[in-house]
Formats: structure tokens, sequence, C-alpha cells
């Protein structure tokens, strides 16, 4: 959703919900299919989507890559300009229209499909109504006037900004944040949303999450659908839920899949100050719509800023979240991929190019081995169900999902040890968190010891570690060192795989369990080195840790896991 005053756009406002009636039914959109997760790479521009979808996501097993509102858009360098449409020309910071389709193209070669992330409730609200501006892409427009798309007539007639969500014409004609808002029950304007979408399925696009969808009636959403020409292309819309609120969420549910933000607060609320034994029956039970029509996250754009929901700032709870949600059997994924911010309306870094992960603030939290390696778990994992539940009562648990995977999370301040019972065959599995071999014996159990704040995951399609530095000899490094946007955690040392002692060739770190980074790096066994840590800016400033050199020395057999501060 766009707006610059997030807390005063999701207010939840008390009271009785308005009875309504049903819309129409809408051709079902299709189900996200059996790779369901979403990569949403938010505010990357076409080109370095494209790349990722070659290099990452196709890889990876991702099904979808949702991309940011392709459609010219007002000038200025805030996120939310996105969600200010001044036309429907692809032609924004993101790309042309050439490099879109070269970008849908890529992606469907690499096996993914691809979503628009698509602004239709309004168009853009100028700070001074009354003077002329232009877009990204040349088109001149003043709010309720954007030639040759749309005019006066075609807005609702509440010229003032949305103040009761208990008020069902209020939330849905009048002005989100102050933003032109169409009038989607006129003819006209529903034959011109369509006809926007169209173009876009035209080139190659595969579905829609519908931004706003809760300031637009269902059955206007329902009828702009009917009009596509390919009525069953994935279909997800955003509707907030408000408790007590005059628009409910489940009233768009027979247009396709509905975005279930109680999921995500939800998650916070348990990984952050309850017990993550209460997940045992997460989803429906707690009251969520049905689990086949509905699309989760942990943070998206919005709530990321907002605070209603966790973030990449949130370090392991944030990551451990992301595992849970993608090995538990609710909802279709969306996992979020953004940028570090600091100024909540900050926008994209580097013009939107993204020329490497974890680099000018770009997070890539799709890529974090943690996250990325549970993508081929769900896949693995899809349609069984959840078997030998295990939990201590408090902030470990583990379970299966059938035959086909189990996995196991320690949110505890203390490492786990213990023999877990699966359903898995026998034979011997590589932890995708962590890339070690587990040998599951004959009655389905292995015993293994789980770091604070970290998981296990073993799945049928992973049987070998191969990808991974050999689990027989190496080292893994941690070190807890706090950073700020910008800053990245580096280690080199006196052997040629550290870099010897070359700040241009030392090693990045990975944040995923931040303020922990890790990285393992195969060494001989036997092997004596000395090495320190070292933070990296965006402008290649170099910061050594303090105090002499570190020693250490890789064992004969096994690995040597290190767990250490950065000495400031």
């Amino acid at each position: 959703m766009a707006r610059k005053t997030v807390a005063a756009a999701l207010a939840l406002v008390a009271g009785a919900a308005v009875a309504v009636t049903a819309p129409p039914t809408a051709a079902r959109a299709a189900a996200p299919g059996d790779k369901d997760v979403t990569a949403v790479m938010f505010e990357w521009n076409f080109a370095s989507v494209a790349k990722a979808c070659t290099d990452q996501l196709g890889p990876a097993g991702y099904g979808y890559v949702q991309v940011s509102p392709p459609q010219e858009r007002v000038q200025g360098s805030q996120w939310w300009t996105a969600y200010q449409p001044v036309s429907y020309r692809i032609a924004g910071p993101l790309g042309d229209r050439a490099a879109f389709k070269t970008m849908i193209d890529t992606c469907h070669a690499a096996g993914v499909k691809v979503v628009a992330d698509s602004v239709v409730n309004h168009m853009a609200g100028p700070a001074d109504p009354g003077a002329t501006y232009t877009g990204t892409g040349g088109s001149t427009y003043s709010k309720y006037n954007y030639p040759g798309v749309y005019s006066g007539a075609d807005m609702d007639d509440c010229r003032a900004a949305i103040t009761n969500y208990q008020d069902r014409a209020n939330v849905q004609n009048c002005e989100l944040v102050n933003l032109a808002d169409l009038d989607t029950g006129e003819e006209y304007v529903r034959g011109r949303i369509a006809a926007y979408l169209n173009d876009l399925l035209s080139l190659g696009v595969d579905g829609f999450r519908i931004d706003a969808a809760k300031h637009m009636p269902a059955a206007d959403l329902a009828n702009i659908k009917s009009r596509l020409t390919n009525p069953n292309a994935y279909w997800k819309q955003e509707a907030i839920h408000g408790a007590g609120e005059a628009v409910q969420p489940s009233e768009y549910l027979g247009n396709g899949d509905v975005q279930e933000f109680r999921y995500a607060r939800d998650l916070k609320r348990v990984f952050l100050g309850e017990k993550l034994a209460y997940l045992k029956n997460f989803g429906e039970a707690w009251g969520y719509m049905p689990s086949g029509q509905s699309a989760v996250f942990v943070d998206n754009h919005d709530t990321e800023r907002g605070g209603d929901t966790l973030n990449y700032k949130d370090g392991a709870n944030y990551t451990l979240a992301s595992v849970f949600m993608l090995a538990w059997p609710y909802g279709s994924p969306d996992v979020h991929s953004g940028y570090e911010w600091t100024d909540k309306d900050a926008g994209a870094p580097a013009n939107h190019q993204v020329n490497a992960c974890y680099s000018d603030g770009w997070k890539c939290q799709h890529a974090w081995r943690e996250i990325a390696s549970m993508v081929a778990f769900r896949n693995t994992a899809r349609g069984q169900a959840v078997t030998d539940w295990w939990d201590n009562g408090g902030n470990a648990i583990a379970f299966g999902r059938g035959a086909k995977a189990y996995v196991a999370l320690n949110h505890e301040a203390a490492p786990l040890t213990r023999t877990f019972q699966t359903s898995l065959a026998a034979g011997t599995y590589c932890d995708v968190q962590s890339g070690n071999p587990v040998t599951v014996s004959a009655s389905g159990q292995f015993t293994a010891t789980l770091g604070a704040n970290t998981a296990l995951a073993l799945q049928v399609g992973a049987k070998t570690c191969a990808s991974q530095p050999p689990a027989a000899t190496g080292t893994s490094f941690g070190v807890n060192a706090t950073t700020v946007p910008g800053q990245d955690i580096y280690v080199t040392g006196n052997r040629p795989e550290l870099g010897d002692w070359s700040p241009a060739a030392a090693l990045k770190l990975d944040p995923a369990s931040y303020p922990v980074w890790k990285l393992a790096v195969p060494l001989p066994a036997g092997t004596a080195f000395e090495y320190k840590y070292l933070r990296k800016d965006a402008a290649g400033t170099v910061t050594w840790e303090s105090g002499a050199n570190r020693t250490a020395t890789v064992p004969a057999s096994g690995r040597l896991t290190l767990n250490d501060t950065f000495r400031n």
C-alpha cells in the first residue's frame, strides 16, 4: 500500500463489523503451483531481477519473483513514489518496456514466474493539487487530471482522506493518504485498469499483487478480473486485517489469494516475547483465512518500516522466523528482499541497480543460506502433513513433513543436544542449514547439537553436501559484531584461503544471524593459522579489530568452530 505515514493508514479502529453482501464469484485465481515461494525483489531494477532469476532464484527453487510496480510514477527518491502512478506506461526507474520484457523472458527461462505489483486503486496525489508535474516517463499530470488516462470525472466523489475504518464508504470511496481515488465502479475505469493488466499479460506476466485491494469493493475487482485475457492469472490481494473494521480481508477470497497480515504480526509476537511451542497449531486454528488462499510473509516493504512485523534488523529472530515460515504448511510464502534503511522514507540505493548482494546496502534476504536452502525444502515437503512434533515447552521445537523432510529450531539462549525422532528413511542427509551431514538410523532417529538461535533441516532431496566445504575438515568462523547500515564484517589471515592478510581479498561473513556473522572456510586438517576480523563500509573504508592476531588450529578430524566477539 502506498502511504507516507504508515501508522495513520494502518490505524485499527474498534467497533462492530458491518454486514455485507458477498460479491459475485470471479474466476478463481490459479494457485501458485508446486513451487509456491515468491521472492519479492523490492525496488530492484528489471536487469537486476533478471540476473537474480538466473543466478539465484531458479537454482534455489523459487516459483515466482515479484517486481515492484512497473508503471510510470511520480519523480522522487522515496520508496513510496513507486505507489503513486502517473500513467500505465512502463517508464520508471526500474527500466523501460524492453527491459521489462527481457526480464520476464529471462526469468521464465530460469523456471521462475513473474508477479507484478499493481497499483490500481488510485493515482498520484501531488503536494500542490493545483500544480502540474512531470512523471518518470515524461507524462505531465496534476491531481485528478492524468492526460490520456483519467480525468476528474473518473475519480470517486469523496475528495478527502480516509478517516474512519469503521465506515465502508469512507474506506473505499475516500482518498488513501490523499491519493486521487479511482471510481472502480465506473465502466471506463474498470476497462482502463483491465487494459493495463492485459498489457502486462501480453508481455508474459504470470500474475498480479493488487495493492490496496481493501480500498476497492471486492465486486469491482471481480469485474476487472473477469475482463482479463487470462482470468486465471495468479491474483494476490493486499487487504490488511483490522479488528472490528468495516472491510475484512475474507471478502476478497472469491477473487483469489489474500495476504494474511495477522500471520506476520503473530510471528513477531511469538519470536520476540512468547514461546515457539505455541506454534504447534499455527494457521487456521488461530483464526486465519484458509491456507490454500492465503499469502504469507515475515515482513514486506510496509511492515518492515511500520514496525508491526519483524525485519532484517531483528537478526536471528528474523532468520529463524523465515525458516519456520518456509517449513510450515500454511499459505504461500513471500520472501522479502530489500535494502538497508534508517530513514523510513529512503528509496533504493545505487539507482535500483544490484551489482552484488550485500553491497551498496542491498540485503538480499532471498539468498541468505538459511532462507534460500528452505525453498527446496518446502518444494520437497509439499503436500505432506506435520508429523513428529516435539517441543521443550519453550523456544525449541522440531517437526517433520511426513517422510519427506524434518526441521528443528533452537531459539533458546543455550545450545540444544538431543535425539530427534523423525519419519525419514534411514541414511545420511545434508543439514541444509549448516552444510553438515546427519545420519538417520533405521528407527528414524538422529542425535544432534543445535547452537543457540540456529536451525537444522533435512530433506530427501539433499542427501549429500557436495556444494559445501567438506564437513570433515575446515573452520566455521563466527563473530559477534554490531554494524551500522553500509558496514559488513570480513575475516582475513595468513593463509591463501583467508586472503593472505589483504583487506581486498578478505572473506565477507554472512549476516543472516546478526549480530553474529558466520562463514565456513575449508582449511586442511591440522593447519595452524592466524586471523583477524575487520569492518568495511560502503566507501571501502577498512577498520581492523583491535588487539593481537588471533590464532587457531584445525583439528585432525572434524570442523573447528570459532565463536568470537569483535574487538573494538
